[in-house]
């Protein structure tokens, strides 16, 4: 008898997870996601495109020079920007003891999905999801802690300030959450980021982690922008939430970041609700410049950092930042769209 209930338990226990692994999210790439109509679309299925394959991008990297992203989307820019004049930072740079300026240029890494959430938009509550317990579970390797305004560096640092919101300071918005968050990369790239800089003499040194702080705040209804919102998501559903997050602060690769949540009503279901997720990562330029230094070292060629971005190199490994970006992007998604699905 004993044996026959411990089997028991061993099949619903089986039956439970292959249950749960058929409930997960899909992730299906298309063209534009934005383009996807809702009422085509299936219940926990992705629409997912991150414009690798955009005819503006660089078909060596699948980036796009920020130039060309500002000229050719305008509407992203102004949305998926730390704030819409947002512009290359304009900075200093010291040539044999000289100061001079100097225009950090940027590449972009932008992604945007489209999901159904099995709730409808009044059921959900996005200032529930402001939450560090909340962040974790959607990538359990970063780790964060609570940070005040004067702790946010554009507020502070002069050489931070191109980061800051003209007319306001970071992380004093009604019901904002501040955070500084830590990310240890995995796997094999701590030993070849460590090789690199033994290699590299003088010059700046590779950090064998990334750390970054950013503001999550949900929007006022007063803030939302109804006509600017719906341009972006392609669709004029009504906007029932908007979730931003804004890392104003990065230790390298990046100059910013943001991901933008916006909840619409399902045009033929109130039952339902559309959410499109918008993802935006500036890449500092000089960093995938450095091509040529790594190729001349044999072990090194794998880490040639554009290849390790965009997830095409021997070192990438894990689920997280190391993963490279189409995995990172892809698998945070999942997980939003896994937590709007249930409520927290």
């Amino acid at each position: 008898m004993k044996l026959l209930c411990r089997a028991l338990s061993v099949a619903a226990c089986l039956a439970a997870a292959e249950s749960s692994v058929a409930q997960e999210f899909k992730v299906e790439e298309v063209p534009f996601a934005t383009a996807v109509s809702p009422a085509s679309m299936k219940p926990r299925s992705i629409a997912f495109s991150d414009q690798r394959n955009d005819k503006l991008a660089d078909p060596a990297t699948g980036l796009i020079q920020f130039e060309d992203w500002a000229r050719a989307r305008p509407e992203q820019k102004r949305t998926l920007s730390l704030f819409p004049g947002y512009e290359e930072p304009k900075i200093q740079v010291s040539v044999h003891g000289i100061k001079k300026p100097y225009t950090e240029k940027l590449h972009m890494y932008v992604v945007e999905a489209r999901f159904l959430v099995g709730r409808s938009p009044g059921a959900i509550d996005l200032a529930r999801y402001a939450r560090l317990d909340l962040l974790e579970k959607i990538d359990p390797a970063i780790k964060h802690r609570r940070i005040g305004p004067d702790q946010a560096r554009p507020n502070t640092d002069p050489e931070s300030a191109h980061n800051r919101p003209p007319g306001r300071r970071w992380c004093e918005a009604p019901q904002s959450l501040c955070i500084e968050s830590r990310y240890p990369l995995e796997g094999k790239l701590p030993v070849g980021i460590r090789l690199a800089n033994k290699l590299e003499e003088g010059g700046k040194k590779i950090s064998e982690f990334m750390e970054f702080q950013t503001e999550l705040r949900v929007l006022q209804p007063q803030e939302i922008d109804q006509p600017v919102l719906s341009k972006l998501t392609g669709f004029d559903g009504r906007i029932a939430g908007v979730m931003e997050q804004s890392v104003f602060s990065v230790n390298q690769v990046m100059q910013f970041g943001k991901l933008l949540v916006v909840l619409q009503e399902h045009p033929g279901d109130t039952g339902k609700t559309v959410a499109t997720v918008f993802m935006a990562l500036a890449i500092e330029t000089d960093v995938l410049e450095r091509k040529k230094e790594f190729e001349n070292v044999p072990v090194l060629r794998n880490l040639i950092p554009a290849q390790v971005l965009m997830g095409k190199s021997s070192f990438n490994s894990g689920g997280s930042i190391s993963a490279g970006l189409p995995d990172y992007t892809r698998n945070r998604i999942r997980a939003i769209a896994s937590l709007l699905e249930q409520e927290p």
